[in-house]
């Protein structure tokens, strides 16, 4: 197999440093990036890799999109933090353009997708108490399987992962969890009353881009419905152009609120990887629930992650992300199924548009050491492109949506170069 350590250099002294003064809450591809531009990104030695990963789809725009630089350093000259104990004259500009480009009465301004997720509960049990006339302290929210919606502590109560879990509790109570992709379990989970809100991600992106059936986000939204339940949309990873459209949830033609999420949460490629930036959006019969002293932030809805967003939908718009990514998608999958059928190992390749995953079966070395993807993602990254493993066997592969389809097939021969390798070790 392919030498996968490095002697020691500057990448080494980086990861050194960070061993030695950091917490280890994260396992890091042993790479240090240094600056990026467009898809690719350097490390500190100089080479240069594709970024296959996008900060898990925070970079849509491309690293450093010169249009969210220059609109950066111009909102940094004048005005950065408010706090929203006054006006600014970005904010307002800002929830009016995202309210409708996606079809929305209001805005919530948060920083981070797991503070839009919190946000969200806050609201839907509000709501629930106030519009449904659930009774105190009964509220239930409905989640799924390998859910992932962040870390605090109420989101790993209602995750699945024994990682996410493990020595953190007592847990929040008011979650049930069900299956994925199962409209009658779903089903049933809505008859209990208390029931307040359908918290779902469109594609589990932690669980290895596990992609639902076609017809499982209108026909869960309808159900919904039907049962007077809020359907929350988690497109922190899968919103703005990602899949091949605005919001994986819902087509962008569609306008009628029985047919579309009662909340939309987003983050990540709001800000095109630029500032933190989230939002819960929603109408005005589930917002009105929150008033002055409910909720809030003092970096929420500050001018500069403001007027960056409004620039980084804006790029989305005028560079066709979605459609780029929904054309490229097809072939991306194309050529990875032909290593479906070049290599027993390679057990399946899913996704929509430009978020996809390879599952690979772990094995032994010639020599007896594992083979798992984090070795794949090794040779990947000796090979000049970046991806990251999750769950042991599965490869994520989301390249910033502004690559062309000249780059992507290189790409491809990149990857298809590396499971050759892995296949020989």
């Amino acid at each position: 197999m392919p030498q996968l350590t490095r002697s020691r250099s500057k990448s080494q002294d980086a990861i050194d440093l960070e061993e030695r003064y950091g917490a280890h809450n994260y396992h890091p591809l042993p790479v240090v990036l240094d600056s990026g531009k467009g898809i690719f990104v350097w490390d500190v030695e100089g080479k240069r890799y594709y970024d296959f990963l996008s900060a898990y789809s925070a970079v849509n725009q491309g690293h450093c999109h010169p249009r969210l630089v220059k609109v950066m350093q111009e909102q940094a000259a004048r005005m950065t933090l408010t706090s929203r104990a006054f006006y600014n004259s970005v904010l307002g500009e800002y929830e009016r353009t995202v309210c409708e480009l996606f079809g929305y009465d209001k805005l919530l301004p948060m920083n981070t997708g797991a503070e839009a997720v919190e946000t969200a509960l806050k609201m839907a049990r509000k709501w629930g108490y106030e519009r449904k006339g659930i009774p105190a302290g009964k509220a239930k929210v409905v989640v799924c399987e390998g859910n992932f919606h962040g870390r605090t502590i109420t989101i790993v109560s209602m995750s699945t992962d024994p990682e996410s879990q493990g020595g953190f509790g007592p847990f929040t109570p008011g979650f049930e969890v069900i299956p994925y992709d199962d409209l009658a379990a779903l089903d049933k989970a809505l008859e209990d009353p208390h029931v307040c809100a359908f918290l779902v991600e469109p594609i589990q992106g932690e669980r290895g881009v596990f992609t639902p059936s076609d017809d499982y986000m209108p026909k869960a939204i309808a159900a919904c419905k039907a049962r007077n339940v809020l359907f929350i949309a988690d497109e922190i990873q899968t919103g703005i152009a990602r899949t091949g459209r605005l919001l994986c949830s819902v087509p962008d033609n569609e306008r009628d609120p029985a047919k579309r999420p009662d909340a939309v949460l987003l983050a990540k490629a709001l800000s095109g990887g630029m500032y933190p930036v989230s939002a819960v959006l929603a109408n005005d019969g589930v917002m009105e629930v929150f008033t002055p002293g409910t909720h809030g932030s003092t970096y929420g809805g500050n001018p500069m992650g403001a007027r960056i967003a409004m620039e980084a939908l804006a790029i989305v718009q005028d560079e066709k992300l979605s459609a780029n990514a929904e054309r490229l998608g097809h072939i991306f999958r194309e050529e990875m199924n032909r290593l479906v059928e070049q290599h027993a190992f390679v057990k399946l390749v899913r996704g929509r548009g430009l978020l996809n995953a390879m599952i690979i079966e772990p094995r032994e070395a010639t020599d007896g050491s594992p083979l798992t993807a984090w070795e794949l993602c090794l040779l990947l990254r000796d090979n000049g492109l970046l991806a990251k493993p999750t769950h042991g066997d599965i490869i994520r592969f989301a390249p910033p949506l502004v690559i062309t389809e000249e780059q992507l097939r290189e790409a491809c021969g990149i990857i298809a170069l590396s499971v050759k390798q892995f296949g020989q070790a």
